[in-house]
């Protein structure tokens, strides 16, 4: 199958919803509801440092990002999957390509493991949710 034809099988929409999804999944991970205070501690940083942050920045790249992520998913997992084969496509990329590519990185950087578990976890529940919700949107 050639590009041109991969790309016309594409659901835009279900790639802007999967995005904005893991967006907001990430608003919700990183809030003081969820992992906040320990992934502050784990990345070093404190709450003076991040109100210092061009935030329209931050979130502005973050989602276009998750949408690159988005669109790049769904080209991987095809036009034909389901929701089952999308979710599990998306566990295994967050698990085996984005974890342990953290993972590597981690390691070198002397990371603490609680920032891995905290960010890797992130994505595999990101790329889950993104790889079910490509599959089901037909």
């Amino acid at each position: 199958m050639d590009f041109s034809a991969v790309m016309s099988q594409l659901n835009y929409w279900a790639v802007l919803v999967a995005a904005v999804a893991s967006f907001v999944l990430g608003g919700l991970w990183y809030s003081p509801a969820l992992f906040y205070k320990p992934w502050l501690r784990a990345a070093g940083l404190n709450e003076e440092q991040l109100r210092h942050g061009n935030m329209a920045k931050i979130f502005g790249v973050s989602l276009l990002l998750q949408l690159v992520a988005a669109f790049v998913l769904a080209l991987f997992i095809g036009a034909e999957a389901d929701i089952t084969f999308g979710a599990t496509a998306g566990f295994m990329v967050g698990a085996a390509w984005v974890v342990t590519a953290f993972g590597v990185a981690y390691l070198f950087e002397r990371r603490p493991l609680v920032l891995l578990l905290i960010n890797g976890s992130y994505n595999v529940v990101v790329y889950t949710l993104m790889g079910a919700i490509l599959g089901a949107w037909h």
